[in-house]
């Protein structure tokens, strides 16, 4: 009864959504990708927003309910029965009465689980813009799909229906991205570290020095080039973000020096590459928002690549890769060991995989932790957090390691602020591994 009432509301709101966009005609960037979806488009909303009247959603609605809850209203959380009948309200009203205030460009995330799911969200809302961000060697939420190149297919979908008058934003460092540039009738822009990316960027560097942290790097276009720091954030995905926002904003007409200018003050959304001071005068990067095996290795790197006494890489489950769960976490092990790392601490069952792979690696079983709670890698860190130490904490979202960063912490009382999903709901949702569980 529940699946069969979702369906209906499903149905209700792609057709008041249509609505909306056939009435108010914004302008659609739609993004998406395997990873960095939600970094491009805070980094995006951040350029767009200095020309037009901007919204993206404030969460993670990427999908059949997520995508029209946008169109229809800014909403920072989804409710029960009285929520939704707000929402479908709120949405005939905008129908009927012409909202002033109704924005210009709206800009949304599309997430597919399942093959088919993108021709879902495309026939609520068809973008003028698509961003295909990456896909990586094995990409999240392949557990239904045959293989990366099925996934990249299914997500290209986004790109392949643009209009001719559109622009389609390729990673030019995927392969699998750039193979559908010659299945677009859009004009194409690339961003990315390659040489023949048309928004490129150059002299990428992270900066920490025990308490700031920082990215440095030259956005370059057409022969032209502008210095870009942005503090607080760290890797190379924020560096990308960055070139994605840089490459829509040229399409909206913008000039380099407006855009570094403008992304200069943004910041990294709430769990991804984020610092936060830790107890005992140690420094957390906080990336607990999800895990898929490329932006795991991308953490790591970042990791590897800066000043600490001692590093710490606490990790847990990456979930929804079917066959290659065994394969992906045990790479992941292997990296950990080949990049450095003093410490590793797992938590949970595929978490004790990334823990074998680090071991087979020739990383001392000293250094290697393999929890089964949350619990208990706090309890750990607890004891073994020194000053000047540098941790790690990443895992998908079902393991929940945000609590992790929760507990170790300098200033708990700021969680609301700095963390990932600190609404009442998900603070009360289980994860798969609090203590108990």
């Amino acid at each position: 009864m529940k699946k069969f009432s979702i369906l209906i509301l499903e149905v209700f709101l792609k057709y008041i959504a249509r609505a909306i966009i056939q009435k108010y005609n914004p302008m659609i960037i739609g993004i998406t990708g395997s990873v960095g979806k939600t970094s491009a488009k805070e980094a995006i909303k951040e350029v767009i927003s200095c020309d037009r009247v901007v919204r993206a959603p404030s969460k993670n609605f990427n999908n059949e309910l997520g995508l029209p809850l946008t169109i229809i209203g800014d909403f920072d959380a989804i409710g029960g029965v009285f929520f939704w009948l707000h929402v479908l309200c709120r949405g005939i009203y905008k129908i009927i009465f012409r909202e002033k205030t109704y924005p210009e460009v709206l800009v949304l995330e599309y997430g597919i689980d399942r093959p088919g799911d993108m021709k879902k969200l495309l026939d609520i809302a068809r973008p003028h813009i698509g961003v295909f961000t990456a896909v990586g060697k094995i990409p999240v939420h392949i557990e239904y799909f045959t293989g990366p190149e099925q996934v990249a297919k299914e997500k290209a979908k986004l790109i392949t229906q643009l209009p001719a008058t559109g622009f389609a934003i390729l990673n030019a460092d995927d392969p699998l991205v750039m193979r559908v540039k010659t299945e677009t009738r859009a004009q194409v822009v690339t961003f990315g570290l390659s040489e023949h990316a048309d928004v490129r960027v150059t002299n990428f560097s992270n900066h920490f020095d025990g308490t700031h942290a920082g990215i440095s790097m030259k956005l370059t276009y057409g022969g032209s080039f502008i210095p870009l720091r942005i503090d607080g954030a760290l890797g190379e995905a924020q560096a990308f973000s960055s070139s994605i926002a840089a490459a829509v904003g040229l399409v909206f007409g913008m000039n380099l020096v407006k855009i570094a200018d403008t992304l200069s003050r943004y910041e990294a959304p709430a769990g991804r590459l984020c610092c936060i001071q830790g107890i005992r005068e140690s420094m957390i990067i906080d990336d607990t928002y999800n895990a898929a095996p490329k932006a795991m290795e991308n953490a790591i790197d970042t990791l590897s690549s800066l000043p600490a006494k001692r590093k710490i890489a606490v990790l847990g489950d990456m979930l929804e890769l079917g066959k290659y769960t065994l394969e992906a976490h045990e790479e992941l092990g292997k990296r950990v060991k080949k990049k450095g790392i003093d410490v590793l601490i797992t938590v949970g069952l595929r978490g004790k995989l990334i823990a074998e792979g680090a071991i087979h690696s020739g990383m001392g079983t000293k250094s290697v932790f393999v929890m089964d709670t949350i619990h208990e890698a706090v309890r750990l860190l607890e004891q073994k957090i020194q000053k000047g130490d540098l941790i790690l904490i990443k895992g998908s979202q079902g393991v929940r390691m945000e609590r992790i960063v929760k507990q170790i912490m300098a200033e708990p009382e700021r969680a609301k602020e700095k963390l990932a999903r600190q609404n009442i709901e998900w603070i009360s949702k289980k994860g798969m591994y609090d203590e108990g569980e």
